[in-house]
Formats: structure tokens, sequence, C-alpha cells
């Protein structure tokens, strides 16, 4: 790798690896994982960038995380165990932030760690990246129908292992 290209991949590093590990929270369902995710990626971009367009590079690394999140969920199902305790969650400080949001924040966060990995990667590329159903299939390697059936299966599982949810909808 140059000068230039090493350069400018510090500088992506640092501008992007927040939002960059709010998505691989919101994917794994843990720090740790996140972390290892988001790491995973990175390399895997540094390892590439001479045959990387220089403006796709967030375009490679979000779609490195999904594929490499659904690899994992392959390979453990069945296997994985998640934490349930309301004191195993963590939360990042926000400055300023309500505690109405708050408490939503951990209703979600706790909803999506008790979801499977795949109903967790299509509810966070859905409704936290935005991403139509479509290119969600496309990403992921899926039938349209396959990615509407998962969502629509995964938000019914969310709002009954969430009730509160909900509730919250309604007071918006």
């Amino acid at each position: 790798m140059d000068s230039a290209a090493e350069q400018h991949f510090r500088e992506f590093v640092a501008t992007r690896t927040p939002a960059l590990m709010r998505t691989a929270y919101l994917l794994t369902g843990n720090q740790h994982d996140a972390e290892d995710l988001l790491q995973g990626a990175l390399t895997g971009l540094a390892m590439r960038l001479r045959s990387i367009d220089v403006l796709d590079l967030e375009a490679y690394v979000r779609r490195a995380m999904y594929h490499r999140q659904v690899d994992r969920w392959r390979v453990r199902l069945g296997r994985r165990e998640t934490p349930t305790d309301p004191r195993a969650v963590q939360l990042d400080a926000v400055v300023g932030d309500s505690s109405g949001r708050i408490a939503t924040k951990l209703l979600v966060q706790d909803g999506l760690r008790r979801l499977t990995a795949k109903q967790r990667a299509v509810v966070v590329l859905r409704y936290y990246e935005d991403l139509p159903e479509a290119e969600i299939a496309a990403q992921l390697g899926w039938s349209v129908g396959t990615v509407r059936s998962t969502i629509h299966r995964s938000m019914a599982k969310l709002r009954s292992l969430v009730p509160d949810l909900a509730a919250l909808r309604e007071e918006m």
C-alpha cells in the first residue's frame, strides 16, 4: 500500500469507526463480537485496498461486516449463548440524552439481542441501515421473498419479546 492510500485508509478508519461500530454492535448484539466483526472487515479492506475504488470504502466495509456476520451465524447456529440479564446491557454514554430515549434504546437493544443472528441482521439492515428489501437480498444472497418473510417474522418475534415496544410506538 502506498503512503497516500495508507493515509486515506487511516483517515477513513478514524472518521467512520464510530458509525461502523454502532452497526456492528447491532448486528452482533455485544461489544466484543462487534469489535471483532469490524476489525475483521477493516483488515480485509486493508488487504485489498489497491483493488477497491477509494470512494467505496464504507460500502465495502459494511458489506464485509454483513457477510462475516452471516457466516458467523451459519457456523455457530445453535451453539451461541446470549445474555438476557438486563445488568449485562452496556450503554454508550450519551450526553444530553433524555431518559425516555435511553429506555427505548435499552428495550430495542434487549429485543435485538434476543433475536437470532439472522433475524437481527435483516432487522438492522432494513430499519437501521434503511436498505430496501431488494438491496438486502442482494447483499445477503437471498431472494426478495426470503428477505420479506424473514423481516416479517423477525419483527413479530421482536414485538412478542418486547411488548413495551408497541406502547412506545403508540406514544410517538
